[in-house]
């Protein structure tokens, strides 16, 4: 009886094998079911069958297959890799959402370091201001007079580096926090003096000038300022004011052999110049008297002015 039932379950899936067509349409038509009909007709007790048939086992394993394969739906498109599409897809504009956010939105992480970052420099600010607060009129200004110092330093950074605009800005930052009392007078003409000699190597000679007198005024014996001022005298040809600071120079210094030699460099241009000066004004004077003697039919060759050489004064004759 075993062996017969046997056969004719063989013999039914063998006809369910080779009779594809009904079969087939109701798996790939319908959703896949727990259990198909045919497996669920053939017995699942074996105690009395020592063992299975091969062929039986070769199409149980075929139909599981048939089972794990892609279901297609009515357009012919694979459901299964629709499903997979739309969770390659899936990720894909998860992937982008997220990008989005992070791009365009603070996530609460970045918000809360700024916020610390925020709370942190706020506090270093009360705390700066409440050391402040504790502090002295006196410290305040020693305070004041360090930052400026700072500012000056950056300031000679710059001017090494030929950053002569940028230097000039600096040295006006250190003056503007240094405070104005007699402490830090050393300290502001140096800032002045410094600007001066940037004016100097951009070729401006006056503002050399104005920078320079300023420092000498909070430092009367500051020779680094007097030579730069001088230097800008001369470039200008003011060689008789260029004179005076050299001498300025000397009598601080005596041993100082730049000044020396600039005065005797200087006097020639300086008398050379007197003269030039003296023949302009002559000659100006000369014009002016004849049109005024010219009224009367007169001009200045009528008059001649002898030097007496006693006294040094004129003597002025009249000849037609």
């Amino acid at each position: 009886n075993n062996e017969q039932a046997c056969a004719e379950r063989n013999k039914i899936l063998e006809g369910a094998r080779t009779e594809t067509s009904p079969l087939h349409i109701t798996l790939l038509s319908s959703p896949p079911r727990p259990t198909p009909p045919l497996l669920a007709a053939v017995p699942t007790q074996t105690s009395h069958v020592s063992h299975r048939n091969p062929k039986m086992v070769l199409i149980e394993a075929e139909l599981e297959d048939e089972r794990s394969k892609v279901v297609k739906d009515e357009g012919g498109n694979s459901k299964g890799v629709s499903r997979s599409g739309e969770g390659e897809e899936g990720k894909e504009a998860a992937a982008s959402v997220s990008k989005e956010v992070g791009d365009g939105f603070e996530t609460a992480s970045e918000g809360n370091e700024r916020e610390r970052e925020e709370g942190k420099e706020k506090g270093e600010a009360m705390a700066e201001k409440g050391f402040e607060d504790a502090l002295s009129e006196s410290q305040l200004q020693l305070r004041a007079m360090d930052r400026a110092n700072d500012a000056k330093t950056d300031g000679n950074l710059l001017f090494k580096n030929a950053q002569y605009e940028d230097a000039l800005l600096k040295y006006e930052h250190a003056l503007q926090l240094t405070p104005e009392i007699p402490p830090s007078n050393e300290l502001r003409a140096m800032c002045h003096a410094n600007r001066g000699i940037c004016y100097l190597k951009l070729g401006k000679y006056e503002e050399t000038i104005k920078e320079c007198t300023k420092a000498i005024e909070l430092c009367p014996a500051y020779i680094k300022a007097l030579l730069r001022r001088a230097d800008a005298y001369e470039r200008l040809e003011r060689f008789e004011d260029a004179i005076g600071d050299y001498k300025k120079i000397l009598q601080l210094e005596p041993s100082n052999n730049e000044a020396r030699s600039n005065i005797l460099r200087l006097e020639p241009k300086a008398r050379e110049k007197a003269e030039k000066m003296k023949e302009e004004m002559i000659g100006k004077l000369k014009e002016m008297g004849n049109s005024i003697l010219g009224r009367f039919g007169m001009n200045v060759d009528n008059f001649k002015a002898v030097k007496d050489p006693h006294t040094g004064s004129y003597s002025i004759s009249f000849q037609r």
